[in-house]
């Protein structure tokens, strides 16, 4: 399995905006796409400095999958313009990790 992490920060004036974007069009949007491989989404806010700091986690079951969601270029962090427009900052691209250990609670 692959976890794939991505990180952006938004002001906290625009925090709240670009978080109902994320959970009600672009999450909903990937999972529409019905991504053969793509296990799971997260996403992660805590409040940093004068910022919040948004993280998603995607995990899918290969890199192959991965690929079928960014494409060949799957480093590259996708972020739609919408998105774009309310963060302050974002990373340009997403770390990948084997995921050796997957334990519920």
């Amino acid at each position: 399995m692959i976890a794939r992490m991505w990180f952006g920060w938004a002001s906290r004036a625009n925090a709240d905006a670009y978080e109902r974007l994320l959970r009600n069009e672009i999450l909903p949007g990937i999972r529409a796409r019905s991504i053969a491989g793509l296990q799971s989404i997260e996403l992660l806010r805590r409040s940093v400095a004068d910022e919040e700091e948004f993280v998603t986690v995607m995990r899918f079951d290969s890199l192959d999958a991965v690929k079928a969601f960014a494409g060949q270029s799957y480093e590259t962090a996708v972020v739609p313009p919408q998105a774009r427009s309310l963060l302050s900052r974002f990373e340009a691209t997403s770390r990948h990790y084997c995921v050796i250990e997957n334990q519920s609670a």
